[in-house]
């Protein structure tokens, strides 16, 4: 798992693939085998073979390296045709950036093939580590790659996502039924304001942080894991980042944002009250990804219920 603040992104997919009455420890990898059965279909389908060795991480979905591949087995029940919407959000990407790693397609043009009931999918395997978030040389090109991103995608017009993205509930003004503790009709408001006054859309990573990336001799090599990509207002991405990469108490970072906006990136310059709406948005939905675990059976620690309200209390203290 990235770290103690990246523990909710993957709650919300790793839902369908567990019982509510069956409880969990949020911090085990999922416990999903390579088969045989897998291995067998992988090899049919991009001539990838060997054991596996099973790589870090994997609350959403299990990866194993494969003779310089990754195999990802995803939670049973994802529709296949919302990961082929990601992946091809992907595959546009790295027709334009050398670090987007997106998966390999199938002799059929598709990249997900279904085994048991399971989505696989293959990419590339990349050499490198997490990036440190908190080294400012790190923060920077975390920045300046996300402002390429954002161009090498500007021109891409997906059709409709067949399922919408987590992120989207309550985006444009509709309060979240999920997340009624944290109802704000003023916040509401201004997310519709917001986007009608910036109707620039784009097509988004959807979960850019460092733990998607990855960093070689200094460098960011990678961008991975494109499964939450949606179609949304660049500024959006740009405040979810900025967050990530700064404090948990005082909100975005301030310096990520400016080297972004150095860098080129599509997002425009926004006013001092509009990155911290941004945020609350998205902290709303890192709300209601909490509940849903805590429904869902998993167990948090007092590190997991100590950060859960750093981040109610940054919603509130965010506040205009």
């Amino acid at each position: 798992m990235p770290g103690s603040r990246c523990w909710w992104r993957a709650v919300g997919i790793l839902l369908v693939a567990i019982f509510p009455t069956d409880p969990i420890d949020r911090a085990s990898h999922v416990k999903t085998p390579l088969t045989r059965e897998i291995r067998e279909a992988v090899e049919r389908t991009w001539g990838v073979t060997g054991d596996g060795e099973r790589l870090h991480g994997g609350e959403e979905s299990a990866a194993y390296r494969l003779d310089g591949h990754v195999i990802r087995i995803g939670p049973a029940g994802r529709a296949t045709a919302e990961l082929e919407w990601c992946h091809a959000i992907a595959r546009h990407a790295a027709a334009g950036l050398p670090e987007a790693v997106a998966p390999l397609p199938t002799s059929e043009g598709t990249t997900v093939i279904v085994v048991a009931g399971r989505p696989i999918s293959c990419r590339p395997y990349v050499e490198g580590e997490w990036p440190d978030a908190d080294v400012p040389a790190q923060r920077d090109a975390g920045a300046r790659l996300l402002a390429r991103l954002r161009r090498a995608l500007a021109d891409v017009r997906p059709g409709p996502r067949p399922v919408p993205a987590f992120q989207e509930s309550g985006l444009y003004g509709d309060p979240p039924r999920d997340a009624a503790e944290l109802r704000d009709p003023d916040l509401d408001r201004w997310l519709a304001g917001f986007h009608a006054r910036h109707p620039t859309r784009h097509a988004l990573h959807g979960d850019y942080y460092t733990g998607n990336t990855l960093a070689r001799d200094g460098r960011l090599v990678a961008v991975l894991d494109w499964d939450e990509a949606f179609v949304g207002a660049p500024e959006l991405e740009l405040a979810a980042a900025a967050l990530e990469r700064g404090d948990d108490v005082a909100g975005p970072s301030r310096e990520f944002v400016a080297a972004y906006h150095e860098a080129g990136g599509t997002a425009r310059p926004l006013d001092e009250e509009s990155p911290a709406q941004l945020v609350r948005h998205k902290l709303r939905r890192e709300y209601a990804y909490f509940h849903k675990a805590v429904q869902a059976g998993v167990r948090h620690n007092e590190e997991d219920l100590e950060y859960h309200r750093i981040r109610v209390e940054l919603f509130h203290r965010l506040s205009p």
